[in-house]
């Protein structure tokens, strides 16, 4: 798999710091004094200073309503439990709550949204059958 990049506004280096390096567990990379890299689950992901805001919105979904735009990582199905268990001790707030999604579904999938400090809205998701990722 090749690794994406994808680049992302933030209010500020130091909240993005604590939350990405501190409370996420990623690895930080190359910076600058308006911008900061991250290894995010093998992805590369720049946060720029960007005061303000951006369109932000909500999506119906099986019965949620998901925020958009939003970004994340699929993970194992273990390493999804250990990340909602470090974002629950962490005292995160959920935008939608961890659930299994599509139940019995091909898709079936533990799921859950929150923001960074930033109000960027991250999901992290696993699928109970890795292999059904992109079926439908």
């Amino acid at each position: 798999m090749n690794p994406f990049h994808l680049a992302m506004p933030v209010r500020d280096l130091d909240t993005t710091r604590a939350f990405y390096g501190g409370l996420m567990g990623c690895q930080e990379g190359r910076s600058a004094p308006t911008w900061v890299d991250y290894d995010f689950f093998g992805h590369q992901l720049s946060f720029h200073v960007l005061p303000g805001g951006g369109i932000q919105g909500r999506n119906p979904v099986d019965g949620e309503a998901v925020p958009i735009p939003h970004f994340g990582a699929i993970l194992p199905w273990e390493e999804w439990h250990d990340l909602k268990d470090r974002l629950i001790r962490g005292h995160v707030e959920f935008d939608v709550e961890p659930t299994i999604r599509f139940k019995g579904q091909i898709g079936e999938q533990a799921t859950l949204f929150f923001r960074d400090p930033s109000g960027n809205a991250l999901e992290f998701k696993s699928f109970k059958n890795p292999e059904r990722i992109f079926q439908s």
